[in-house]
């Protein structure tokens, strides 16, 4: 051999020795079920096998994770069971977890493999996550919706079917289908076993369990081991990447508007305009993630959940998975915003008038349901640290005055709407709660909801995030004064309408 050619091989066996392994060779550490596994679905799946591959699950053992500083750990769990220690996380790993507990298993050659995977399948490495995410409003969502009367009066006009006949417009109540495909998407189904039955397949006949309510991967699913949630509402399937977590796209799948118009807000606020131009050069992937090295400007994650650190590694904000322990007041999908909820489950909330809501409809809060003024300092304390890391004391401040002073004037602007609506009802031009009606089905009503649910929850997401026009013109100021006066157009005209007594025609 050549002594040139000598230096070349030593040279090569020293890259084997000291590059990290590819994904070829992390995934030699596959246990025997997702090998098996990866043997059909490679063929079958392509997109779903190569997409895995690119995931830390199929390049990472827990054990390799737990090896890791604790400020920089992913695993939540500090004693993974030595059964999963040494295999990356694969197809059996998540699908044949808690067998007896998944009402959707079914025997599939030979294993017990389950459909839907849960938070509780999850929490076996990442447990305190998964316990936070149980405290969040997030994962009470189907409950909160269905639960509750009035949302799901609200949520059945929405839905519903209308018809036209002989000058009356009748209803119809939506179905499952159509509610799957609207509110659940997001608020999550309660996914349900219904039987099972037998199929043609390239692999020969197998038999499945058939499934209401799937597909879904809203946050509140209710799913067939009793769990609450879906973790693939943010960590899609099946790459489960924080990347795309702490980006702001993921939320926009559910916060677009106009009833939760978090993200067009972002997209024209200036940090979303700082993530337009730059966000390419971030890096969306380090725990912990680094304030001003890591990203320039906040996404969603960066203020609600992310682990936040310095230059010197000091912890700006912890990493939590309940979306509420940085938030004072809730602003969004109410009549008026209020103080945080106490409970995920808001459906427990009732006001001086027996309506599950969280104020009255003049809007005085109920405060027995919510957090109390300690509790919200606390909470503004945490946010105003993260806004800090960029901005000056006076910036913060003077941003937050006028925050605050948006959900003031906004529930005014709400609290007019509701007073020409309670006039509509009290002199017979709609019917209210007085008549056993629905509050959502009449002209006046329904300018009534988009008073507060569009408009004035645009308007203080605008405040709150910077969102410049979307406080003014966009679904905003303008809106909220126009709509008062429609209302009231609307009223008098009804009442000269009406016959000598009370009451609709």
């Amino acid at each position: 051999m050549k002594r040139w050619e000598g230096w070349i091989f030593c040279f090569g066996i020293l890259i084997v020795l000291f590059t990290p392994l590819t994904h070829a060779q992390a995934q030699q550490n596959m246990s025997e079920n997702t090998e098996a596994c990866l043997s059909c679905h490679s063929q079958l799946h392509p997109g779903i096998v190569a997409e895995w591959k690119k995931s830390r699950h199929a390049n990472t053992t827990p054990m390799e994770g737990l090896k890791r500083p604790k400020l920089e750990r992913r695993v939540s769990n500090e004693k993974v069971p030595s059964v999963f220690l040494k295999n990356v996380v694969g197809c059996a790993e998540c699908h044949t977890m808690n067998a007896e507990k998944h009402k959707d298993s079914f025997e599939h050659h030979g294993v017990k493999v389950h459909i839907v995977v849960t938070p509780s399948d999850c929490a076996t490495c990442h447990p305190i996550e998964v316990q936070q995410y149980g405290k969040n409003l997030m994962s009470h969502a189907y409950g909160n919706l269905n639960n509750n009367p009035v949302y799901r009066s609200l949520a059945d006009e929405v839905n519903g079917i209308k018809s036209f006949e002989k000058m009356k417009i009748t209803f119809r109540f939506p179905d499952l289908e159509t509610q799957l495909d609207s509110c659940l998407y997001c608020h999550g189904s309660e996914v349900k076993v219904k039987g099972k039955r037998s199929r043609k397949t390239s692999m020969g006949e197998m038999e499945f369990p058939i499934l209401s309510g799937w597909p879904n991967q809203g946050v509140g699913r209710l799913n067939p081991d009793g769990s609450k949630g879906s973790c693939t509402a943010c960590h899609t399937r099946h790459q489960i990447s924080i990347e795309m977590a702490r980006k702001p796209y993921t939320c926009s799948e559910c916060h677009k508007g106009p009833d939760v118009p978090g993200y067009p807000v972002y997209e024209v606020s200036k940090h979303g305009n700082i993530a337009s131009s730059l966000g390419k050069a971030w890096n969306f992937d380090p725990v912990p993630w680094k304030v001003g090295n890591d990203f320039t400007a906040p996404t969603c994650a960066t203020c609600h959940v992310s682990l936040l650190v310095n230059e010197n590694g000091e912890v700006i904000a912890e990493r939590t998975h309940q979306m509420g322990d940085r938030i004072p007041w809730r602003l969004m999908g109410l009549i008026y915003s209020h103080p945080h909820p106490k409970s995920p489950d808001t459906s427990i909330i009732k006001n001086k008038g027996g309506l599950p809501l969280p104020t009255e409809l003049t809007g005085e809060p109920v405060m027995q349901y919510l957090i109390d003024s300690k509790e919200q300092e606390k909470r503004k304390m945490a946010m105003q640290k993260i806004c800090l890391s960029c901005h000056g004391q006076g910036w913060v401040e003077g941003h937050w005055a006028r925050f605050e002073n948006t959900l003031k004037t906004t529930n005014e602007m709400t609290l007019t709407a509701t007073k020409i609506l309670l006039t509509a009802w009290e002199k017979g031009a709609a019917n209210g709660l007085a008549q056993k009606d629905s509050i959502f089905n009449e002209a006046i009503e329904k300018k009534w909801v988009e008073q507060w649910l569009f408009y004035a929850n645009s308007t203080r997401f605008a405040s709150a995030m910077a969102g410049a026009d979307y406080g003014v013109f966009a679904n905003g100021r303008w809106y909220l004064s126009k709509n008062i006066q429609e209302m009231l157009d609307w009223l008098e005209f009804k009442l000269q309408t009406l016959p000598g007594k009370k009451g609709k025609k």
